[in-house]
């Protein structure tokens, strides 16, 4: 495999935004036949390396290029999403975003045929046959790998807060999941996703990735799927938490969110920060209590002697980092609840087309 290393930790505060769509009829329903988009056009200029299938012919990613300057983060954003609708319109599709697609059928759905693909189909079978999600994954550039290590290790308490912000994806194949997020619970059934233990250091860290493409457990490092990692190729810390959005304001706020909890817990290294991590345990807690109820979620605090709201959680890290963004989020009707406001009224038709980019 291609071998990550310590040197590709050499810079901080850069900032990377992958974000999974789905590509969709003009009715808003997923669609697969899309290879002539994927692979047979040339890419838009402002994307000059393309986009690609996910798992599924009917999910794509779209990456910005790696951006030095926080503040132009919007600008980037608008113009990789720009470039890829009006580029899924000139072969007659249309972009949708939410962290599950209410009308994606899972059997009626081809999946891509990249061998990466087809070898985790393969080497996994039904949890990955089935996996129609996707996600917002944001990368910050880190100086040192341990401690990027360091720093993932205290962002996984955050990850729930995240999820629950940004749970938009309460329908799966076609019925409701009672969830908020139902993506979250798909994608965790995979190997090697949720939220990971702490690692002592880089070496560590680098040992297990080792191992698990030695034992023949994954292919590659790309395929260590939890929901915040060192990424030893990017140099990196990548939060894989949140559901996509829609709305890219909402996306910017969970941008923001994970750039200054990063350069918060960057300095808090640098002045040897030392207390006691969470256990496992009480983080899995947290992010089934943010999967299921979303916005009216509770989490278990980090000693595990109380609780505390989604809006204390928020409101306690906005004053903090001096963020206001994900407040706005929390403000506002969540992904789920909006969802199941349009459904309940509108109808499934209406709530395909409500997931739709703007044109």
């Amino acid at each position: 495999m291609e071998r990550g290393s310590r040197e590709a930790f050499d810079r901080m505060g850069t900032l990377g935004i992958e974000e999974e769509f789905f590509i969709v009829d003009a009715d808003g329903r997923p669609t697969s036949g899309t290879d002539d988009l994927v692979y047979e056009r040339l890419p838009p200029a402002a994307v000059p390396d393309g986009f690609d299938h996910e798992l599924f012919k009917c999910t794509i990613e779209a990456q910005t290029p790696l951006i030095t300057d926080p503040s132009d983060a919007e600008a980037e954003l608008e113009a990789v999403r720009g470039a890829l609708v009006e580029h899924a319109a000139e072969s007659g599709y249309r972009i949708a975003a939410s962290g599950l697609h209410p009308a994606a059928r899972w059997r009626e759905l081809d999946h891509a045929e990249k061998p990466r693909y087809r070898s985790q189909l393969d080497r996994i079978q039904y949890p990955q046959h089935r996996n129609t999600t996707a996600g917002l994954h944001v990368h910050v550039g880190v100086d040192d790998a341990d401690k990027a290590v360091w720093i993932a290790n205290r962002l996984r308490w955050h990850c729930p807060v995240l999820l629950a912000l940004s749970a938009n994806s309460p329908f799966w194949n076609g019925h409701d999941t009672g969830l908020a997020s139902g993506r979250a619970v798909v994608f965790e059934n995979l190997p090697n996703t949720g939220i990971p233990s702490a690692f002592e250091d880089f070496d560590a860290f680098d040992r297990f990735e080792r191992r698990m493409v030695d034992h023949g457990s994954i292919d590659d490092r790309g395929e260590i799927w939890f929901d915040v990692r060192p990424h030893t190729g990017h140099g990196t810390v990548e939060v894989r938490a949140p559901d996509a959005q829609r709305d890219p304001d909402r996306t910017l706020a969970f941008v923001e969110y994970v750039h200054a909890l990063v350069v918060d817990l960057g300095e808090r290294y640098a002045d040897g920060e030392s207390r006691p991590l969470p256990r496992r345990e009480l983080l899995d807690e947290n992010k089934w209590r943010a999967l299921r109820h979303g916005h009216d979620a509770s989490f278990l605090t980090r000693d595990g002697e109380g609780t505390i709201g989604l809006e204390a959680a928020v409101d306690r890290a906005c004053d903090r980092l001096g963020i206001d963004g994900v407040r706005e989020v929390y403000a506002d009707e969540s992904g789920s609840e909006r969802q199941r406001r349009i459904h309940a009224t509108d109808g499934l038709d209406a709530l395909c087309r409500d997931l739709m980019l703007d044109t």
